[in-house]
């Protein structure tokens, strides 16, 4: 869609775009929805990380659980993840292909030169739903990845990786991005900053005049402050650990969030779902119209609970009992 600086429909300019980030302005949105999606892509988009570690053998200087941790952190690639099932609604017992990947890392320094054992070195053994996900990241130029250990001569390491699929809200080695810059008003012309300063904030404060003069310009100081103003102009800058591609974490982000939405507007317009089939236009409270204590209400309708009759078990009246007998009192309540 082209840009229209001039206001209308929503609408995207892509600044920069490439496997590792993308730069990009949003125009025509509001501040809320902005910042959830910003949200949603730094924490609720699913991808795969190693999650449990068996250690068959370990003799570097390492302790198992500081081992373990870097391999949580490995970026794995995470292109096809959709096709896993989390593991919380697999039927399996632990793991199993449709759960999770497993990879194995195996390796043993047998010379007098210190060994370092590299993401390459991780091996999947399990059978996966495509040929993408599971996949350790390795972008540098040498081809090895992250370095996980440095091993000596007759040291060794042999460890046993499950990678399952989650999301950031659950722990930081799901999170698709290693950063989302977001803004909305690079010239603080709606006056949402406090500058703090020693002498002049105008020197003391860097600018990018790149997205200032994309916003419009820099501010005008006699132009009269407008209390109604709000932003409708948003810079993004995704940029990926290497398990999804850039343009993947703001579709799927845009897709998650409309999900979101999508239940929240089906409980506010639900019905009762009850025998009677009354329709209450909507969500209600669990105790609305007595639910949950039994008997009848004023508009005559039977509210669900412990058939009209007091919620322990008898009548509100003399002689009815409580859990630990017959009432002490004497007359009705």
């Amino acid at each position: 869609m082209d840009y229209d600086p001039e206001g209308g429909a929503i609408n995207v300019r892509f600044l920069q775009a490439d496997n590792q980030r993308a730069n990009f302005i949003v125009q025509n949105f509001n501040l809320e929805t902005a910042n959830s999606l910003r949200r949603v892509m730094l924490a609720e988009i699913p991808t795969l990380a190693i999650d449990v570690v068996e250690v068959l053998d370990n003799t570097s200087v390492l302790a198992d659980e500081f081992v373990c941790h870097r391999l949580g952190l490995i970026p794995l690639s995470s292109r096809g993840v959709e096709d896993l099932l989390y593991s919380r609604d697999c039927d399996c017992e632990g793991y199993c292909d449709n759960c999770a990947v497993v990879l194995t890392l195996n390796a043993k320094c047998t010379g007098s030169e210190i060994m370092k054992v590299f993401a390459r070195d991780l091996v999947i053994e399990s059978n996966r739903p495509n040929d993408q996900v599971g996949r350790p990241v390795i972008v540098d130029s040498e081809g090895t990845g992250s370095c996980i250990v440095k091993l000596r001569k007759g040291q060794a390491i042999h460890m046993r990786c499950i990678a399952k699929k989650g999301i950031a809200k659950e722990h930081a080695k799901w999170a698709p991005s290693a950063a989302i810059g977001f803004e909305y008003d690079p010239a603080n012309k709606l006056h949402h900053l406090d500058y703090w300063f020693e002498e002049d904030p105008e020197k003391e404060w860097p600018k990018d005049e790149d997205r200032i003069n994309l916003d419009g310009g820099p501010a005008n100081p006699d132009e009269p402050f407008n209390y109604e103003a709000v932003p409708t102009r948003f810079f993004y800058d995704v940029e990926t650990v290497g398990g999804l591609d850039p343009d993947q974490i703001v579709v799927q982000g845009i897709d998650t969030l409309q999900h979101k939405l999508a239940g929240i507007i089906h409980e506010l317009s639900g019905s009762s779902g009850g025998a009677d089939g009354m329709d209450l236009g909507g969500a209600q409270s669990p105790t609305m119209n007595g639910a949950g204590y039994g008997g009848v209400d004023g508009a005559g309708y039977a509210t669900p609970g412990y058939g009209g009759a007091s919620q322990w078990g008898g009548a509100a009246q003399q002689g009815g009992t409580t859990p630990y007998g017959a009432t002490p009192y004497g007359q009705s309540w």
